[in-house]
């Protein structure tokens, strides 16, 4: 990390040799902390989360998955959950120790097969941001309309700012342009989402199928690792009873919800988010 908070920027190795790109914060010796980003979004949405947990002791990387931002694409146009999870097993090898896993949606449903299915990622704790074994299916139709929405891209990025204000109007709308820019890239004289659009062919009728949620349980009783659930206390895609659900369910689970937040609890409240999973990460420590 740079003395202004800019990350180092590096790639990783992920399955089968596709390239990740990261941002990186921290000293090389400080325990290692990864954050993985939801579906449709890119490593900039933990811009502000990076450097307070390296502020905090820990060496911290935030990968783009595969088919997000700047990290390559799959080849086939092959999206499916396993081949995230095996991404992130790829990266927990190449890190050669074990991590802490902050997944929010996609990133902790990747992350949490990848350390609770064989073959297991050696990882050293879990914290799962606004996902659970089974999201409420009107919160993830409104996600997807919006990702299927505006496939011409915009004429500016203030038009796509406005976009997702509207898609998010509990958020204040950022005086600064920056951030939305990083989850765009030109294409010819249009700004369009900085994802691969054949993700969306994966998402269609995979965000819950049959079977899902007891796998994910399963996988959540077999990591051997400490689980903390944070819930965006306005989410609309892990609502009360699927938190109270998941910690029944999985009796070694905590659970804190950060108050006024929507699904994605970091970019809504950060601060709030940090200071929900400060107590977790300290307690790593007497473990």
């Amino acid at each position: 990390m740079t003395a202004d908070g800019r990350p180092h920027p590096r790639t990783f190795p992920g399955h089968g040799g596709i390239v990740l790109t990261a941002d990186t914060w921290g000293e090389e010796s400080s325990p290692p902390l990864v954050l993985l980003h939801g579906g449709g979004q890119t490593r900039h949405a933990w811009g502000r989360t990076g450097p307070g947990l390296a502020a905090l002791g820990w060496r911290v990387i935030a990968p783009d998955l595969r088919g997000h931002g700047t990290s390559a694409w799959s080849a086939d146009g092959d999206y499916d959950l396993g081949l995230f999870a095996a991404d992130v097993r790829a990266l927990v090898a190449g890190l050669g120790d074990r991590p802490v896993l902050v997944g929010a949606s996609l990133g902790g449903l990747s992350s949490l097969l990848a350390a609770g299915e064989a073959p297991r990622a050696a990882v050293r704790a879990l914290v799962l941001v606004d996902v659970a074994h089974r999201p409420d299916p009107r919160g993830v139709r409104r996600i997807v309309e919006f990702m299927r929405r505006d496939p011409d891209g915009f004429a500016a990025v203030e038009e796509a700012a406005a976009a997702v204000s509207a898609h998010l109007p509990h958020r204040p709308r950022p005086s600064d342009r920056e951030g939305i820019r990083n989850n765009l890239r030109r294409r010819g004289e249009r700004w369009v989402w900085h994802w691969d659009p054949r993700l969306l062919d994966s998402f269609d009728g995979r965000m819950d199928p049959p079977g899902m949620a007891e796998r994910l349980l399963d996988a959540a009783r077999r990591a051997d690792a400490a689980i903390l659930l944070v819930r965006g206390g306005i989410s609309d895609v892990v609502g009360e009873d699927i938190a109270e659900e998941f910690c029944a369910r999985v009796p070694t689970a905590r659970r804190v919800d950060v108050a006024d937040a929507g699904h994605m609890v970091a970019g809504d409240r950060n601060d709030h988010f940090i200071e929900a999973v400060v107590p977790f990460l300290a307690g790593l420590g007497q473990q």
